[in-house]
């Protein structure tokens, strides 16, 4: 999975993230660009909503993926269904949540046929090609996350993970697995520190809509500054 985030949609949280403090030293000590538009990755520095202090919604720089010395890539993702459960997510599940707005995601998935003739086993055999997937009617879809602080070249760098979820709706028939999707009116209930979690994924959306992707430059020409 990768994550899109058009520049001029999200100009005002981009604008905000770069000015930041914390964003020009992740970006030393990460080594990583923060242009935090365009197509983004596993690894790279991107704007989240998450509390602040005062428990108010925020806006934030955070690295994707946990690391795990168990695991030679950034695990960028977490499953729904052990995340109250599994230690390396649970701390986070309880207390750090989060919510990453993007213009779409994008995923390897299997195509669809308005005539499917081919059985299962033929279909599923068949290339993936690169979907964009977005909320339906909307051009910000928000996704659920969890976050953490770990220890980077000696400074406290906040990290973020997707939570996913079994696919839903038309979703499913080109992947088996989707992020958790909320609503707009769900995001500050879901970063609430005292919240319940639980009640919020009730609530996640499943009316996305997707086609094949475009491959867009790795960064986009219209850079947007302050």
């Amino acid at each position: 999975m990768s994550l899109r985030i058009e520049p001029r949609e999200l100009a005002e949280i981009l604008i905000k993230v770069r000015k930041m403090s914390l964003a020009q030293e992740m970006s030393v000590k990460l080594g990583k660009s923060l242009i935090m538009s365009g197509d983004l990755f596993p690894a790279d520095i991107a704007p989240v909503l998450a509390p602040d202090k005062y428990g108010n919604l925020a806006t934030f720089p955070m690295a994707w993926g946990f690391t795990h010395k168990a695991a030679p890539k950034p695990l960028a993702n977490c499953r729904l269904e052990t995340a109250d459960s599994k230690p390396l997510w649970r701390d986070s599940w309880y207390r750090r949540r989060c919510v990453i707005p993007a213009s779409w995601y994008y995923e390897w998935g299997y195509p669809v046929y308005d005539n499917d003739s081919l059985s299962m086993i033929e279909h599923r055999n068949t290339k993936k090609v690169k979907f964009a997937i977005q909320t339906e009617g909307s051009d910000r879809t928000y996704i659920a996350g969890l976050y953490r602080y770990e220890e980077h070249g000696g400074m406290q760098v906040p990290m973020f993970s997707i939570l996913t979820r079994e696919a839903v709706g038309s979703v499913k028939d080109i992947h088996d697995r989707m992020p958790l999707i909320l609503d707009k009116d769900n995001v500050l209930d879901w970063i609430r520190p005292n919240g319940d979690p639980s009640t919020i994924v009730e609530k996640a959306l499943s009316n996305m809509v997707f086609e094949r992707a475009f491959e867009y430059p790795r960064f986009p020409p219209e850079i947007i500054t302050a």
